[in-house]
């Protein structure tokens, strides 16, 4: 039996496995894709908002040239942080259930890419999954079309293209960026009056001047009311509609988490924003023993938990942990 089943390997994941072994708990990683999939999953040449000093975990320093990291030298730091503690992960192979048995200990389910289904016995399991597998969908007309992507990994496929992209965060703005400098035609349509508040402050003047310059079709207080073929139909804020051209559409709406997984195990599900019920000063949810740690723990603004604050909920674990247990 397990001390410790963690459900998710991406960056909160990884410190709370670390933190468990530190204080000789033995522990397990499940994940359903790959290390750190959510970091995997953002653009090629991202760059992080956050400085390398508030993405570190285990302790183990963050060295990068830059003084805001890329997504490749976070792919880099995790892997080596994994490699130096040896955290065991058994990647490619999905929690399915968690079942809390009689003594209160837990048998969790899984399943592997190959179909094989697996049962791990435990004493604790902390569930911290991302949300990359579950974007906002638009609930519009055409949304299901080929044309239509919810990720954006690089701007070359859609060299000399018309593109709209819809959604006026970092993720959009950083998508915009790229895609000019390609030569796409480009529409941006965004519902509020304004860009998000959090867009990036190096970048936010480059954007803006490149809408200046017409480089990038800026529409606020509009929405794509269905997509077609060859154009979008956009509702512009008097209530008239446009129909502009194009090829391809990325909704960069954000991701929300799955709280299927949680509800299943009998975690109570708090308020409108679906948030789990959980004790903010251990992280155990309202099963005892069953814990969660980094963006699960947020509501359905996964902006509401960062790696920088999710990063330390598994020492927060761990250390409950140790202390049920009797242990120093």
């Amino acid at each position: 039996m397990q001390d410790v089943i963690i459900i998710g390997a991406g960056p909160c994941g990884l410190s709370a496995a670390i933190e468990c072994q530190r204080r000789g708990l033995h522990t397990l990683v499940l994940e359903k894709h790959c290390l750190v999939h959510s970091i995997y999953s953002y653009p090629t040449h991202m760059q992080f908002f956050s400085t390398p000093e508030l993405l570190e975990i285990g302790e183990v320093p963050f060295t990068t040239p830059n003084e805001k990291p890329f997504r490749h030298e976070a792919l880099a730091y995790y892997r080596r942080v994994s490699d130096q503690y040896a955290v065991p992960i058994a990647s490619y192979e999905e929690a399915t259930k968690i079942q809390r048995q009689p003594d209160g200990t837990f048998i969790v389910h899984s399943l592997s890419r190959s179909g094989q289904t697996w049962e791990y016995p435990a004493r604790y399991v902390i569930i911290a999954t991302g949300y990359f597998d579950h974007p906002n969908l638009l609930g519009i007309p055409g949304e299901e079309m080929d044309k239509v992507t919810h990720y954006f990994q690089e701007a070359h496929p859609y060299t000399g293209m018309k593109v709209t992209i819809i959604g006026g965060s970092n993720s959009a703005v950083d998508a915009a960026m790229e895609l000019s400098r390609v030569g796409a035609e480009l529409t941006m349509v965004y519902r509020g009056d304004e860009l998000s508040t959090s867009i990036k402050p190096w970048v936010k003047p480059l954007f803006e001047s490149l809408v200046n310059k017409g480089k990038i079709s800026l529409m606020l207080s509009s929405q794509v009311t269905e997509i077609k073929s060859d154009e979008v139909v956009v509702r512009l804020a008097d209530g008239n509609h446009v129909h502009i051209p194009n090829d391809f559409v990325l909704a960069l709406t954000g991701f929300r988490p799955d709280r299927n997984l949680l509800h299943e195990a009998g975690v109570e599900l708090t308020d409108e924003m679906e948030k789990p019920r959980f004790d903010p000063e251990t992280m155990q949810s309202n099963v005892p023993g069953l814990y969660v740690a980094g963006v699960i723990a947020s509501g359905r603004n996964a902006n509401e938990v960062f790696i920088e604050t999710g990063r330390g909920h598994g020492r927060i674990i761990a250390e409950h942990i140790i202390s049920a247990l009797g242990r120093e």
